[in-house]
């Protein structure tokens, strides 16, 4: 007999949920519009029984194809090897970076004297699960940006300085972990999303559409 509806996690519902509005709006079963009018619905609602209704006149199913696609696009991605240990990054007066599909090695050190360094995670390879980033920042502005698949833990020492993490840090046990250590004085240090959840949906179901050969238009 299978599990009443009310009695399922209403997340494995509310994906469900997406992944047939995505499916049906890649093959152009849907417009823009409704598509993301639906999909802002799905993500806010709490309601099992509004969640099937929501996509119930939708034909088309999830399939093996597309649940390969999906883990290809919102896994973290991962590379074999433990090659790269350490790495610094030095801003005096000046900035650094790390962005796109950069490895990510185990510890990076991050100085920063009146200037700024930012670290994009967002399309990152990561070699280990659990990566540590010691701060010393005077006088600095560090942004650090992180994809919802990633966990992070903020353990920062602050002289009239500030740390803010606004990352959800509600990824699973094997999703990479980022903790950060370390010092600020009158310097700043700030964790958060670059897209969120509904934009990655959208870029996801609009890429889906472009390799289904369909223009995006309502």
């Amino acid at each position: 007999m299978p599990v009443k509806l009310e009695d399922r996690p209403i997340e494995q519902v509310r994906e469900e949920a997406v992944d047939k509005l995505i499916v049906n709006y890649s093959h152009a079963i849907i417009s823009a519009e409704a598509f993301e009018r639906r999909l802002d619905e799905a993500m806010a609602s709490n309601s099992h029984q509004h969640l099937v209704d929501l996509v119930s006149d939708l034909p088309m199913e999830a399939d093996k194809r597309y649940d390969a696609s999906k883990e290809r696009s919102f896994s973290p991605k991962y590379a074999a090897g433990d090659n790269t240990e350490d790495d610094k990054i030095i801003s005096i007066l000046g900035n650094g970076l790390r962005e796109g599909e950069w490895l990510v090695p185990k510890r990076i050190k991050v100085i920063d004297i009146l200037g700024s360094s930012k670290l994009d995670f967002t399309d990152a390879i990561f070699q280990h699960q659990h990566i540590e980033i010691e701060l010393a920042t005077v006088l600095g502005s560090v942004e650090i940006f992180v994809p919802e698949s990633v966990n992070v833990t903020v353990k920062m020492f602050n002289i009239i300085g500030s740390s803010e993490n606004s990352a959800p840090s509600m990824a699973g046990r094997q999703a990479p972990h980022i903790t950060i250590t370390g010092y600020s004085v009158l310097g700043s240090l700030d964790v958060k999303v670059k897209r969120t959840m509904k934009e990655k949906f959208v870029a996801f179901a609009n890429n889906l559409r472009e390799a289904l050969g369909l223009e995006q238009k309502s």
